[in-house]
C-alpha cells in the first residue's frame, strides 16, 4: 500500500475567518475539529487510484533533479574556470623540494594544517659525497632509500641516495608547520656541509626503520637485501629485447 500525498493535499475543508487577535490554540482546536488524527488514519486505508507517483518514483524524481543542478553546473558554471587556468610548468632542479598537504574539501580538521616536504638528496647543495652520508645520519628515520608513497613521485625515479621527509602538525597554522620543516632541512643541509667535525664517513646508515616497514607490509620486500636494492625496469637486460624495425615505426 502506498500513501498518497495528493490524496491528502485534496482533503477539502470548509472555509473559516479565524480573527488575528484569537490565540493560536484557538486555531488549532478548530483545525482538530475539521481533520483530526482519525481522518489522517482514514487515508492510509484508502487504495492507491493511480492518482500520484509512488515513494519509489519520488526518489527516481530527486535522483534526477540532482543530476540536472550539477548537469546545470557543468553548463554554465565550468567555462569560468578558464580564467584561472595556468599552464604546467614541471620543477626544475633549482626547486627540489615537494610539498604535500591535506584538505577535507573546506571542511575544518585537525590534520589540515599539517604539511609535510619530500626532498631527493641527490637534488640537495651538498659539497660531496661524505657530506650526504652525513645528511643520512643526522635525518635518522626521515631518510629512506626510496620514495614514500604518498610523495607524489614516480615510481621509475631513480632511487640514488634516497629521499628525506620531514613533516609537521605542532603548529595552529599550516604556514607554520612548513616554515618549520624548511628550517629544519636547512639546518641539516648546514650541518652535513660543515666542514669542522668528524665527517662520520664510517659510521653505517641505520635501515632498522625501512627493514621494520618493509617487514610489516609482508611482501617479502625484506628478504636478500630487497629494500635497498630492489629490481626494477631499469636492470632488464637490454640484449634481450626484441630487435626493433625502423620501418614499423610510424
Amino acid at each position: 500500500m502506498t500513501f498518497s500525498f495528493a490524496r491528502l493535499a485534496r482533503v477539502s475543508l470548509p472555509c473559516r475567518q479565524f480573527s488575528s487577535s484569537a490565540p493560536s490554540f484557538a486555531r488549532r482546536s478548530k483545525l482538530d475539529e475539521l481533520f483530526n488524527h482519525d481522518a489522517a488514519f482514514d487515508l492510509l486505508d484508502d487504495d492507491f487510484d493511480g492518482d500520484d507517483a509512488s515513494s519509489g518514483g519520488h526518489l527516481m524524481l530527486r535522483e534526477q533533479r540532482q543530476t540536472l543542478h550539477y548537469l546545470r553546473l557543468i553548463e554554465h558554471e565550468m567555462p569560468k574556470l578558464v580564467a584561472f587556468r595556468k599552464p604546467f610548468v614541471p620543477p626544475t632542479a633549482e626547486t627540489p623540494v615537494i610539498v604535500r598537504s591535506i584538505d577535507y574539501g573546506g571542511e575544518e580538521h585537525p590534520a589540515t594544517a599539517k604539511r609535510a616536504i619530500v626532498v631527493p638528496v641527490d637534488q640537495l647543495p651538498l659539497k660531496d659525497e661524505d657530506a650526504a652520508h652525513k645528511l643520512k645520519l643526522l635525518a635518522g628515520p626521515r631518510w629512506t632509500p626510496n620514495p614514500p608513497a604518498d610523495a607524489g613521485v614516480s615510481g621509475l625515479e631513480v632511487w640514488g641516495n634516497g629521499y628525506i621527509k620531514i613533516s609537521c602538525e605542532d603548529f595552529p597554522k599550516a604556514a607554520q608547520n612548513l616554515k618549520w620543516a624548511s628550517d629544519t632541512l636547512d639546518r641539516l643541509i648546514v650541518e652535513a656541509n660543515a666542514g669542522t667535525g668528524d665527517k662520520f664517513s664510517d659510521v653505517p646508515l641505520d635501515v632498522r626503520h625501512v627493514c621494520a616497514k618493509a617487514r610489516k607490509a609482508k611482501k617479502g620486500e625484506h628478504l636478500r637485501d630487497r629494500v635497498l636494492n630492489r629490481p626494477s625496469i631499469l636492470d632488464f637486460p637490454k640484449e634481450w629485447l626484441p630487435p626493433r624495425n625502423s620501418e614499423n615505426v610510424s
